[in-house]
């Protein structure tokens, strides 16, 4: 094996100088050249925006994949270089199970039903959640990391170089002050301009890739940006979907609770007992008592706005918590946070009320409103 010893011997005596140029800094007895304020202001501005660099990019990780153990199988099929597989999300898991539930306790049946409902919902919360995670990754992990494992890396790199240009030349100094004869002097005074030389140069590098974190802290905002409109759109479908899985459970809640498929003799003899084990208590509001000789307009047909008629006590104020659209003409549409006028009718369904806004007046849901006292 063909060895350079000349190189060899001069890369031991330029570590030899460096280690006791450092030695004696750190002891007080050397003197060390100070970069300016500006640089000085460059460096700490980079090591904080790697620093917080950091943590946000693990705590964003943590917020997109809670499970440690999945994090960790992701980080090893990115540094293996492979793609990792895809993964079901906890809300299609949650469907899968809400459907084959359904499936044993029959799909007729109102549980079976109502699972079913829900089941669909999930899947669909979870495929944003999966869509919600990959616009993530891709928009703003992505440039964080690309910082951390490229531009920092530079940064780092030329600045242990300056480092060691600065160990050269303050070495050089002092070997300057030690020498004594003319010829000594002469060669340590050439050896300072070529180290002095050197050190300039890598301060000018160094500084401008130290001024590159402004175009860094651009692009990390935009980015920011773009997760922030991620992360709005993907609770903005969350909200929809359970809304209209709302309104969906709102319309055909009352069959479910007094379907005649239940082959309890129980639930047949008791639907009391059974609204309160499926729906969830809501303040009640006092049924006027059917009248012998009245018609029962909402058991007999379709509720006609036109003939109900508000009783003449059991009125009550109610707030309405979301908007509702109503499904038919005998329903009354609601928008959020506005007070209507609420009160049921003899043989109406108790997951209904009679409601009135003006002159309109139609069926609301009772799970879009709060009752007032």
């Amino acid at each position: 094996m063909d060895f350079n010893v000349k190189k060899l011997a001069s890369d031991a005596g330029v570590f030899f100088s460096r280690a006791v140029q450092f030695t004696e800094e750190k002891l007080g007895q050397a003197e060390k050249t100070e970069l300016d304020a500006h640089f000085e202001s460059l460096l700490a501005r980079a090591d904080c925006t790697k620093n917080w660099t950091e943590k946000i990019l693990r705590q964003t990780e943590v917020l997109l994949q809670p499970n440690p153990s999945a994090r960790v199988e992701e980080f090893l099929y990115e540094k293996l270089d492979r793609k990792v597989p895809s993964r079901v999300t906890n809300g299609e898991l949650l469907a899968q199970y809400m459907t084959e539930a359904a499936n044993d306790f029959g799909p007729g049946t109102p549980y079976g039903k109502t699972l079913i409902k829900v089941g669909e919902t999930q899947r669909r919360l979870g495929a944003a959640e999966r869509d919600f995670i990959h616009s993530a990754s891709i928009n703003f992990l992505t440039p964080l990391r690309n910082f951390l494992e490229g531009d920092w890396r530079t940064i780092s790199k030329e600045r242990r170089i300056l480092q060691n240009r600065r160990l050269d030349l303050d070495a050089c100094k002092a070997r300057l002050k030690k020498a004594k004869a003319a010829e000594a002097k002469a060669a340590a005074e050439h050896e300072l301009r070529l180290t002095q030389t050197e050190f300039d140069r890598q301060a000018e590098v160094t500084r401008l890739l130290l001024e590159g974190i402004n175009s860094t802290h651009v692009n990390h905002l935009r980015c920011l940006h773009e997760f922030v409109e991620s992360q709005t759109n993907y609770y903005a479908q969350c909200y929809q979907y359970m809304l209209d899985l709302q309104k969906q459970l709102g319309r055909f809640s009352g069959t479910f609770v007094g379907n005649a498929e239940s082959p309890s003799p129980a639930a047949a003899t008791s639907p009391p007992a059974v609204a309160a084990a499926t729906i969830p208590a809501v303040p009640t509001i006092p049924v006027v008592p059917t009248i012998v000789g009245v018609p029962n307009t909402v058991a007999e047909g379709v509720l006609n706005p036109n003939e109900v008629k508000p009783p003449a006590s059991g009125t009550r104020k109610a707030r309405v918590l979301y908007d509702y659209e109503a499904a038919d003409s005998s329903e009354l549409a609601l928008l959020a946070d506005e007070l209507i006028t609420v009160y049921s009718l003899p043989g109406m369904d108790p997951d209904w009320l009679i409601g009135e806004r003006g002159n309109q007046k139609g069926k609301v849901p009772v799970t879009y409103l709060e009752l007032l006292s």
